[in-house]
């Protein structure tokens, strides 16, 4: 489905400023959750029911009357999750969504996965909507078809939906098998001035989104980047109007590399390797836009030679920060007035990058009975150290001396969004073996704890591709952090992603545990208690459905 959207109104664009408002912070209800790699398997028996002969409950498609369903044999009736305790959804596949409408055995096999995890207790899925797919070719023409017929999908299935709304570039070259680029329109654009995207010191441009130096100006064909995202929003509302806040309870907005609130100081594919990193990483200042912006700070303050780039004396990618000039701990420059200052405005330029996506976002979903989320990068690799370099490179201003994460938190609140942050099944025991400086779960917890000043709900997610047993309760022992001691704590977690060794008999075992845990109120009340018996009742017929779903 191709729709033209109206043509956006005028904006001017709006000069360099180092300067920004912070209003005071509004403290924002926890009451916004709603009740809410390609294998082959052997194939699945399937049997068809009509709405009129359904045992097991599944609402049928009211727009559409009866329609006949795929559903799995044997599968006990679902149970939902009881009131107070956490939802958890499970992210699709990449490919779930390709250029074209979902459909042929694609269908029939999200059909018994989405089943699956019905009766395992889930309370929904997490759909990636990607601007490469939607608006690909032309500006303000849009396809969404194959996210129309999962929306429909899942809603037959009984299932509610998150929306991610994807702005930047998936995988890191076109042999990658999940390759999704910027749209084409746009890419013509970056061709024609490659200041559009990030430059780091080297020269070395990163094409995974746009540089947020042109927010506001007219650089994509006749729109500002700001504009065409809202653009883009405002179309999804309008073509998912009639499911917005049934179906669709939540939406994720993107904000940078891998949609995540932060410059793409290193690669977002490097980024999952997680607990191999340790890259400082490189400012990324260096197109015309970012520079124009620095140089204009600099004069203001009498300083001119302060604007005329990054910082030196940064080192190399893999270097040990003390043997930097600028981000060792004793006398490192990133405790000096043009550390400060250049890491004030660095830092800012982010931060308010993230209030125009808000307010826009915030202003655009208004009134639809849907919550709004922004996805916060987990970069806890040189947390240890005092100067935190590799936050410092992403644009978290957050040091021994300094809390980065509380003004990303104050934005959130003003424009109730809720916070979304992955890590939460890495244990800083098993990471200090490989890194002794890395704290995945000292900045959880910073994270966590400017969530809760700042009275912002919160999503959690996994980095790991696999989570095992002793995963899953660390998810529940840092969901525990977050919400012990509030009245009404609001909490989801978000399984990324779906795929066949999901379905495999232990790990199928594993994720149903965890599921009911998460959905046990008392669980965020009282001391965690993994041991004891537990009711798997979805082990036997899930788990041997689920080892059958036949991925194209």
């Amino acid at each position: 489905m191709a729709i033209a959207s109206p043509s956006p109104p005028t904006i001017s664009p709006s000069s360099f400023s180092c300067t920004r408002s912070d209003s005071p912070i509004t403290t924002t209800r926890l009451t916004r959750f709603p009740s809410t790699h390609h294998h082959r398997f052997p194939p699945l028996r399937l049997t068809t029911i009509t709405s009129s002969s359904n045992p097991r409950g599944v609402p049928p498609d009211k727009n559409n009357g009866d329609i006949p369903y795929e559903l799995l044999h044997g599968f006990p009736p679902p149970q939902r999750r009881r009131r107070g305790g956490a939802p958890v959804y499970v992210t699709l596949p990449v490919e779930a969504v390709g250029s074209q409408a979902v459909q042929g055995r694609w269908l029939k096999v999200l059909a018994q996965s989405f089943r699956a995890l019905l009766v395992a207790g889930v309370e929904g899925v997490v759909m990636e909507v990607w601007w490469g797919i939607v608006e690909m070719e032309q500006p303000r023409v849009y396809n969404w078809s194959g996210y129309l017929d999962l929306v429909a999908l899942a809603k037959r299935c009984g299932l509610k939906v998150k929306a991610v709304l994807a702005f930047h570039q998936r995988g890191t070259e076109p042999n990658d098998p999940h390759w999704i680029p910027l749209p084409q329109w746009v890419l013509e654009e970056i061709d024609n001035n490659p200041d559009l995207v990030y430059s780091d010191r080297f020269g070395r441009r990163n094409m995974e989104c746009i540089s947020l130096g042109c927010d506001t100006l007219p650089v994509l064909r006749g729109r500002s980047p700001v504009q065409t995202y809202t653009d883009f929003m405002r179309n999804f509302k309008e073509v998912f109007r009639p499911y917005l806040g049934a179906v669709i309870t939540g939406i994720q907005v993107g904000m940078g590399p891998a949609g995540e609130l932060r410059y793409p100081s290193c690669s977002s594919q490097k980024l999952t390797w997680g607990r191999h990193l340790r890259e400082l990483g490189e400012f990324q200042c260096y197109d015309k836009y970012m520079l124009a912006s620095l140089n204009a700070c600099a004069q203001k303050i009498g300083i001119r030679e302060w604007g005329y780039g990054g910082p030196i004396g940064t080192g190399n990618l893999t270097n040990d920060p003390e043997h930097t000039e600028f981000f060792r701990s004793e006398d490192g420059a990133w405790n000096t007035p043009y550390g400060k200052f250049f890491l004030e405005w660095y830092s800012g330029m982010l931060l308010l990058h993230g209030e125009r996506i808000c307010r826009e976002a915030e202003n655009i979903f208004r009134g639809t009975q849907i919550y709004t989320s922004a996805k916060v990068a987990g970069i806890h690799w040189h947390y240890g150290t005092q100067s935190h370099p590799s936050e410092l490179t992403a644009g978290y201003y957050n040091t021994l001396t300094r809390n980065g994460y509380l003004p990303i938190a104050r934005i959130f609140a003003r424009h109730e969004f809720t916070l979304c942050c992955n890590s939460f099944e890495m244990r800083d025991v098993k990471e200090k073996q490989l890194n002794p400086v890395s704290s995945p779960e000292g900045f959880l917890r910073q994270l966590l704890l400017a969530a809760r000043v700042c009275g912002i709900p919160l999503e959690g997610e996994n980095s790991a591709a696999r989570l095992d047993d002793e995963s899953y309760q660390q998810v529940l022992k840092m969901s525990k952090f977050y919400s012990d001691g509030l009245e009404r704590p609001s909490f989801s977690f978000n399984l990324v992603r779906m795929d066949k060794n999901m379905f495999d008999n232990s790990n199928w075992i594993s994720f149903t545990r965890f599921v009911k845990q998460m959905s046990d109120a008392n669980i965020f009340r009282a001391k965690l208690d993994f041991g004891g018996d537990m009711d798997l009742w979805v082990t036997s017929d899930a788990a041997k459905a689920g080892m059958a779903l036949a991925y194209c």
